[in-house]
């Protein structure tokens, strides 16, 4: 029977089988290259995933450590209130020794003396500073902007329109990450010139403004902050804290009616407020509260809001 079916199995049967079993091996080779080939580009797209949630959870860490920074800020502001008695203007306690807590009242003349509001914007520019900038000028105010190194066109027209429509340029690191800023003082410096550099080639102004990411008594650096101050005393620069947070440098999405409070709830208590306000692509309520802010400090009276100049007097936590 056996003899019978192989002499029934012509040569083109055989070729056919032949060929069949060549293309299985074939295919089965190629399924051997693709398939670990494949495998490799969903792993490569994984990391790069991962990597970008790791860079966002670093950032929402650094956002984590300012927000706590500030409200220790802001503890020590309200302890010292509580300790004071009459209706003195209170700051903190650093600014006392440099002379700029006067009384928001003359005691001799019985005559207000003008509350001095400065509207600060850190961590710029982003996609909403156009629309920052058209509020301020809507209300004819000036402001001042510390920015972050931001690479692409529209971040340089930015601070470009910044300096054009008579706002102050102030600088805020390069990078923001305070780990890496606050390592050494050859990380800072290094940073230091990198921003600076990167405002002077997209505004041509030799900014001469600085605030720490973080303020000067952020609690990230194990370096003393006043090796960095004294650097940028070296440089020129005039480094710039708030005594106002408006609180949304946080990770929690404030109300409009809370930055509003935030923001002025103090101000007839102090004759100079310097308020911390971010401009960043996580802070939508910033801009929709901007204008009810700027509308109820103009409303009150003998106060103004002014950009910080070098005649400007600091206020500094260290």
């Amino acid at each position: 029977m056996a003899r019978e079916q192989l002499q029934q199995t012509s040569p083109e049967d055989r070729r056919r089988r032949v060929q069949r079993l060549k293309k299985t091996i074939v295919g089965i080779v190629a399924a051997g290259l693709v398939i670990p080939l494949m495998c490799c580009v969903y792993l490569i797209c994984r990391l790069h995933t991962i990597n970008g949630i790791l860079d966002d959870l670093n950032r929402r860490l650094d956002e984590l450590e300012a927000g706590n920074q500030r409200l220790q800020t802001e503890l020590q502001l309200l302890q010292e209130e509580a300790q004071t008695t009459g209706q003195t203007s209170q700051i903190p306690q650093e600014e006392s020794v440099q002379g700029s807590a006067d009384p928001v009242t003359d005691a001799h003349s019985g005559q207000e003396q003008i509350h001095k509001v400065y509207l600060t914007f850190d961590d710029g520019p982003s996609i909403y500073t156009n629309d920052i900038l058209d509020i301020l000028d809507r209300y004819q105010v000036k402001a001042t902007f510390f920015v972050v190194g931001r690479e692409g066109t529209d971040a340089e027209e930015a601070l470009q329109r910044i300096v054009e429509d008579g706002h102050t340029l102030g600088m805020h690191s390069y990078s923001h990450k305070y780990k890496e800023l606050y390592e050494s003082m050859d990380s800072f410096t290094r940073d230091f010139e990198q921003i600076r550099d990167y405002v002077y080639q997209a505004t041509g102004v030799e900014s001469v403004y600085y605030r720490f990411p973080g303020g000067s008594s952020n609690t990230v650096s194990e370096i003393d902050m006043h090796e960095f101050i004294d650097y940028l005393e070296s440089q020129g620069v005039e480094y710039y804290d708030w005594n106002v947070s408006s609180g949304d440098g946080g990770s929690m999405k404030l109300t409009t009616d809370t930055l509003l409070e935030n923001c002025t709830k103090d101000i007839d208590t102090r004759d100079t407020s310097i308020i911390l306000l971010h401009d960043s692509a996580e802070k939508p309520t910033t801009v929709e509260a901007l204008p009810e802010i700027i509308e109820n400090i103009l409303a009150r009276p003998d106060t103004v809001i002014l950009p910080i100049t070098e005649n400007t007097k600091p206020v500094h936590h260290q």
